[in-house]
């Protein structure tokens, strides 16, 4: 994936977001994962590639059976709602995904078993006991040494209580794999990203690794281990397997099948583990090729604190939306904090980037453009002549543009593709008071034009690559550029367009917020 370009040949581009836990509403950490998700899938399809994009929810595990006897309402029923949420989100948040999976679908549970089933004729597989300690709001099994005690109560590196479990069990012979994964990573160095937390899994793999339990007794709400009703599986076993379920597994024939290998795993960083050490040795036990990489984002916090119920600091993304419109505020979370790092929400932050780069800066920019040409060109557009020494200079950056944000999505550097574009944008800004071609009009009417023109077409890049952080206001933007749907791809960039072109008047893209808190 690395070092693709614009204009790489097309081709298919699997990516997922990890399927969300269904015990609690949507906050802005699922909405951060899947925004990363949707900006890459919209890039690649920009691209021309044959793009497949996963998210969904995950509805099995005793944390769920918990929540749902909480609520009084059956387990079904509680993650029927639940999960819901989840989908209105990808809804309100403009997510593209093109499948929405679910892991108490029939679909889910015949892939589940049917892995089961191959781990087991590969002899990775055994029937035992499990005694240890076991986390129920991480759905996780901690070693004594990874405990920590406050207060006499014994905490997973989580922070979630654990309890001591013993119990029949059905294990992974994960140890059997340590030295094949350390040889993975070591001839797959892009396999996890960023390099920080690859450095944290080769750390915790090259102290050893323990047989997994990948079973359980003590509740029912999962899916039946075959041939062994009264277990379910362990419910990351059932998770990780969504992302074969949901391109045909176990019907290898299936036409969506071709998109599998996953080309990104998007996390968070908190369930890294699982997606880079058991996700890893369960398909290659079982003979199915590997993910081609794992990327774990940092988490938000709230004004410089953790984000968590009991401080009533969660932020909703929904409530953000409502305030400051979509496009703004996926905007804002990616251009923010370099993705992969934690980042520290503000309100003043977000008001301040709305304002100086989305109204002042590029949108001041194409009102500017659009309201010279209407006023001076009878809001018709120029002809396209030959560019010259002045032009090329706003003219060559604006050209190797999308080259740029390219590379940087594809280590998903969402900040630097965002900050190779404004570059661009505050280019445009210092060119036309440089040209003015407000004063050309008397003067130069021929170069007036000129500069117009360039102006136009550097707005028509910039709208471009932008369309998948921000869908609704670029459409919008090259509406009043007079870019026709079937001209907004990368690859038709290269072709002008035509001399005398009508433009609609243009209307501000961008409002400003005055900030009453």
């Amino acid at each position: 994936m690395s070092g693709e370009s614009a204009a790489a040949p097309a081709g298919r581009f699997y990516l997922t977001t990890p399927i969300y836990y269904v015990n609690d509403k949507p906050h802005i950490g699922h909405a951060y994962t899947s925004l990363a998700a949707d900006v890459l899938a919209r890039w690649k399809r920009l691209e021309g590639r044959d793009v497949f994009f996963l998210t969904g929810t995950d509805e099995h595990g005793q944390k769920v059976e918990k929540a749902a006897a909480d609520a009084g309402m059956e387990p079904q029923a509680f993650t029927d709602r639940v999960s819901g949420s989840f989908r209105d989100l990808a809804v309100r948040m403009g997510f593209s995904n093109d499948d929405f999976i679910r892991t108490t679908e029939e679909r889910h549970k015949r892939a589940c078993a049917a892995l089961w089933e191959r781990l087991k004729a590969a002899g990775d597989i055994y029937l035992g006991h499990y005694e240890g300690w076991y986390a129920v709001r991480d759905e996780a099994f901690y070693g004594p040494d990874e405990l920590i005690e406050k207060d006499g109560i014994k905490l997973a590196p989580t922070g979630a209580p654990v309890e001591w479990v013993r119990e029949p069990s059905w294990f992974f012979r994960l140890s059997a794999w340590e030295e094949r994964l350390l040889r993975f990573y070591e001839e797959h160095p892009d396999f996890i990203a960023p390099t920080t937390r690859r450095n944290e899994v080769l750390a915790f793999v090259r102290s050893g690794l323990q047989d997994l339990s990948i079973s359980r007794t003590s509740f029912r709400w999962g899916v039946p281990v075959p041939g062994d009703p009264e277990h379910v599986m362990y419910v990351w076993l059932d998770a990780l397997t969504n992302y074969i379920t949901a391109v045909g597994y176990p019907d290898e024939g299936d036409p969506l099948w071709r998109f599998w290998p996953a080309d990104i795993h998007f996390v968070g960083k908190d369930i890294l583990r699982f997606h880079a050490i058991y996700w890893p040795a369960f398909l290659m036990a079982a003979g199915i090729e590997t993910p081609r990489r794992i990327f774990a984002h940092g988490w938000w916090t709230n004004e410089g604190q953790k984000i968590s119920k009991s401080l009533g600091n969660v932020i909703d993304p929904l409530a953000l939306i409502d305030e400051f419109g979509l496009d703004p505020v996926r905007f804002f979370l990616l251009r923010e904090v370099p993705f992969g790092n934690d980042g520290d929400f503000s309100r003043r932050a977000l008001i301040g980037r709305l304002n100086s780069e989305l109204a002042n800066d590029l949108g001041n920019l194409a009102n500017r453009v659009l309201s010279l040409i209407q006023r001076n060109l009878d809001g018709r557009l120029p002809a396209a002549e030959a560019p010259t020494e002045a032009d090329q200079q706003l003219l060559g950056p604006a050209d190797a543009l999308p080259a740029g944000v390219a590379e940087a999505l594809d280590r998903q550097a969402y900040h630097e593709a965002l900050e190779r574009v404004w570059q661009v944008v505050r280019l445009g800004n210092s060119w036309i008071d440089g040209q003015k071609p407000w004063s050309l009009k008397k003067t130069d009417p021929v170069r007036m034009a000129a500069v117009l023109r360039s102006l136009h077409q550097a707005l028509r890049v910039l709208a471009t690559v932008l369309q998948p952080f921000m869908p609704a206001t670029m459409a919008a933007m090259l509406d009043q550029l007079g870019v026709e749907a079937g001209e907004r791809s990368l690859a038709a960039l290269a072709v002008p367009l035509p001399e005398g072109r009508a433009l609609p008047p243009p209307a501000p893209l961008f409002r400003k917020i005055e900030d009453a808190a």
